[in-house]
């Protein structure tokens, strides 16, 4: 992975300048030094850099991938006060997705959108053990060979783990094995249990979805890192959660993607018992964007601005800020569709024109990354 060199007619000398360089030269990164560029309101400057640092990687182009996601279940057990979509067992709106259903989606999606992958997330479900998701897995697997199943988020992988009464590791090895390719990021929120303990405190510890993404590396399983910021997280909090993605990176070079999002407080509990009313915004994106790419300069390649969350023009210029990767279609996405906030489907002409737009060159990648097609 290449080095960025800060153009010295971007700056005058200056302290945001001095913890620049100090982090892209060294690649020591520091809670204060994280924390500082979290507070700066330099959002040109940190884009700038970010930009540079992008650039330096990937020239003009930008990538996307053709995908669906695939909700099989809304049933959970967790209860998280940041979200619009789940429903407890038993409720008149719960459902989960019968394997013929499941294979018929992504049999239409692969006909008729060409995708290379099916982002397959659900709820913690009590009733849904490891042969399940191996039955459903080497079943696509075997109609669909050429779809990847990016899927399960660490959350998720502990709820079977319990249901089975069985370890991370027997549940990780068994699903892969079964045709399981990449882990989500999903379930990180911010990796500080003070602020889980708040969002939702019947969901995994920090520790563990750490410990359950380590394992998942250490088994050959790659996957992307997440963060979603704009609870009641302070800046010192989303510094440490992206110490955390660093220091694991460090370990294991597993995390193939970093993608930050902005908290969506339409329809949920956080927003009804009066303790978040609305999202972040714009600003606050192009900085976390510009930040992660200083930050994990030299350890994650690719940064993902995630338009479902923050829309399709904040993701075209968070591309000036250091984000290489638009995200996928989203066929089928119905987590952030149950907040009401926006459309969240995609067609990849849509994202096409969107990238071309700004004068960069779209791409389109597989689940690896991996360029399949310049457009």
């Amino acid at each position: 992975m290449q080095n960025s060199q800060i153009s010295h007619d971007i700056f005058k000398r200056s302290e945001l300048e001095d913890t620049i360089d100090k982090i892209l030269k060294t690649g020591d990164l520091e809670i204060n030094d994280l924390v500082y560029l979290l507070k700066s309101t330099e959002i040109q400057r940190l884009g700038f850099v970010g930009n540079d640092i992008r650039e330096k990687l990937f020239g003009k182009q930008v990538s996307f991938i053709n995908n669906i996601i695939l909700n099989y279940t809304n049933v959970c057990i967790t209860y998280c006060k940041f979200c619009a979509f789940y429903r407890p067992p038993g409720h008149a709106e719960s459902y989960t997705v019968s394997k013929e259903e499941i294979l018929q989606r992504i049999i239409f999606a692969k006909t008729n959108y060409d995708i290379k992958q099916v982002l397959f997330q659900g709820g913690h479900n009590p009733k849904l053990n490891t042969e399940y998701f191996e039955d459903i897995f080497s079943t696509i697997r075997s109609k669909c060979p050429d779809i990847a199943i990016h899927g399960l988020s660490a959350s998720e992988i502990d709820m079977i783990a319990k249901v089975d009464r069985s370890s991370y590791r027997e549940v990780l090895d068994r699903l892969h094995k079964a045709g399981l390719d990449s882990l989500p990021g999903a379930g990180a929120e911010i990796l500080v249990d003070e602020v889980k303990e708040i969002i939702s405190p019947l969901k995994i510890s920090s520790q563990t979805w750490l410990e359950i993404m380590e394992t998942a590396h250490r088994l050959g399983i790659k996957s992307s890192a997440t963060m979603m910021y704009g609870t009641v997280e302070t800046i010192e909090q989303r510094a440490r959660h992206i110490l955390k993605i660093a220091d694991l990176q460090r370990k294991t070079s597993g995390f193939m993607a970093f993608i930050p999002w902005s908290f969506e407080p339409n329809k949920t509990e956080i927003q009804e018992n009066g303790t978040v009313q609305f999202a972040m915004g714009g600003f606050e994106l192009l900085k976390m964007i510009s930040v992660s790419r200083i930050a994990f300069n030299g350890l994650i390649d690719h940064l993902q601005s995630s338009w479902l969350t923050n829309g399709i023009g904040m993701a075209q210029l968070a591309i000036f800020h250091g984000s290489d990767d638009f995200g996928g279609t989203l066929i089928g996405e119905e987590v952030v569709s149950a907040t009401g906030a926006r459309s969240t489907e995609l067609l990849e002409s849509n994202i096409v024109n969107a990238i071309k737009s700004m004068g960069f060159i779209p791409v389109e990648r597989n689940n690896n990354y991996d360029l399949i097609r310049k457009y």
